[in-house]
């Protein structure tokens, strides 16, 4: 039996990779557990990242709009084969506001798929979308 997450019969965007990428998270967590700095688990996500052949950026800035307006940059935790920024927490749970900030960072960029990785005392997955055709500063730049 397929085990995807359906969403009115249709995979959801980029849902394969998705599960690669949380069920690395599970295999970091199960190996370093809770209490270590967001630092450590984003290193081991992307020694873990690699080893299933995914590609893995740390270093890649991200250029913020407003309309069509370049309003400044921030770096993701890791973005994963140009397609998925991950967000990495490592708190006692995750509230509302680190979802508002990984949907916020869907809405100013081109990415589509966000995954919010919580390495806390129960590992959080969250999964986020925010489809490029609802971005009113991304078809104002294209069409420049």
């Amino acid at each position: 039996m397929d085990r995807r997450p359906l969403y009115n019969g249709v995979l959801y965007k980029h849902s394969d990779l998705t599960e690669q990428i949380i069920g690395a998270f599970y295999d970091v967590y199960s190996k370093l557990g809770y209490g270590f700095l967001e630092d450590i688990y984003g290193k081991a996500m992307v020694i873990e990242l690699k080893k299933r052949g995914l590609v893995p950026d740390t270093e890649k800035p991200i250029e913020v709009y407003y309309e069509s307006h370049l309003i400044g940059k921030y770096y993701a935790d890791i973005i994963v084969n140009d397609l998925v920024i991950l967000e990495l927490k490592s708190v006692k749970t995750l509230v509302v506001e680190h979802e508002a900030q990984l949907l916020n960072y869907l809405k100013a960029t081109p990415y589509e798929v966000g995954l919010l990785l919580n390495f806390g005392p129960k590992p959080e997955t969250k999964r986020r979308s925010f489809d490029n055709s609802r971005k009113e500063w991304l078809a104002a730049k294209n069409n420049l």
